[in-house]
């Protein structure tokens, strides 16, 4: 099987280094007992290069545990918090170096765990992998069944790929004020959604007007016509001195809730927008938005930090539901073939995809 893997330790004149430690995490791989099926290809991503270097490995497809299955990939999600936890933000606990990033995959079950009962060899599926394992850049991988769900008939891979890690960081975000999916949350809140052409903000403002909110949206000038086929009912462009500063065209409109998707809103300027007792749902908090949340703690108008993703299998299958009843869709910015998977992880770091970057196998 191919795969990529990345060890930020490294830096671009470490050329030889680099090859012992990819021969050794293979030798590594090998020595512990897992059975080959083939070549292994992975790809190295080192910390202080400023191009993605890769570099081929061989090593084995993994073995199941009683409770997993192994899904042959069909496509990838890359999520900002991968690249992220390559360049350090969940240190020193992780990862540990050579490390395959993903988490969100979609695929076949090609074989299961002997205690694995609602999964079968043949089923098309997605899967959350875990933070501390990831996994998901690689034509095999051996996923929980605690969190894989079978795909609806009809759902692409590369729409399902795209769901678990921004699909249910939306969907938490949404849960945590109060939002009702089921039609019983009357007339709703007014929302504001930052950075709503974003892999999370496409999704959260689909989920916001399903919950039946008002929806007021930002993002760049040429993604404001996609925003608004969400269902945004007002779309700000931020970079227009309104946009800049969240205010809806009714100036006595005050937003009960933002939901903040964006690294460079503070504060500030999210703070004059509330209504008395309005709230910011922070989900990528910059220092000063930290230091805010702590001074807000009891204050009619806060700001909170959102935690890293603890929703599961049924949330999946809840949004799983909702795409195969067309109620919600992945934006898809750019889909990549495996052998460049090194161009999808550039244009997520970059900041300024529109939806969701896909890896298909």
């Amino acid at each position: 099987m191919t795969a990529f893997i990345y060890h930020h330790r490294l830096t671009c004149s470490d050329n030889r280094r680099n090859s012992g430690i990819a021969r050794d995490y293979g030798r590594r791989r090998r020595d512990s007992g897992h059975h080959a099926r083939g070549a292994v290809h992975r790809l190295r991503r080192r910390r202080r290069c400023p191009q993605v270097s890769l570099q081929h490995v061989e090593i084995p497809v993994p073995s199941v545990k009683k409770h997993e299955v192994l899904i042959k990939v069909e496509a990838a999600s890359v999520n900002p918090i991968d690249w992220s936890i390559q360049k350090g933000m969940l240190r020193p606990f992780l990862p540990k170096f050579p490390f395959i990033p993903v988490t969100d995959v979609a695929g076949e079950i090609v074989e299961a765990g002997s205690a694995v009962h609602e999964l079968k060899v043949g089923d098309k599926v997605l899967s959350k992998l875990n933070f501390w394992k990831g996994g998901g850049l690689a034509e095999y991988v051996a996923a929980p069944e605690s969190l894989t769900v079978v795909r609806p008939a009809g759902v692409s891979a590369v729409d399902a790929a795209g769901l678990p890690v921004a699909g249910l960081t939306a969907l938490k975000a949404l849960m945590s004020i109060g939002t009702k999916f089921d039609g019983t949350g009357g007339t709703g809140a007014n929302v504001l959604i930052t950075a709503a052409s974003g892999g999370v903000g496409t999704y959260a403002v689909q989920l916001a007007k399903l919950g039946n909110h008002r929806v007021t949206a930002t993002c760049g000038a040429r993604n404001m016509d996609l925003v608004r086929s969400l269902g945004a009912d007002e779309v700000l462009d931020y970079n227009t001195p309104q946009g800049a500063a969240l205010t809806s065209s009714a100036s006595d409109e005050k937003y009960d809730y933002i939901i903040n998707t964006a690294m460079n809103v503070n504060w500030s300027a999210m703070k004059p927008t509330l209504s008395s007792r309005g709230r910011v749902v922070d989900i990528t908090p910059n220092p000063g938005n930290y230091v805010a949340a702590m001074l807000t703690m009891f204050a009619r108008k806060k700001i909170t930090m959102m935690a890293l993703m603890s929703l599961g299998k049924e949330e999946m299958r809840f949004l799983m539901e909702l795409v195969g009843e067309g109620k919600l869709r992945t934006v898809v910015d750019s889909r990549c073939p495996f052998e460049k998977a090194a161009e999808a992880w550039e244009k997520s770091m970059g900041g300024h995809a529109t939806g969701k970057v896909i890896v298909e196998m």
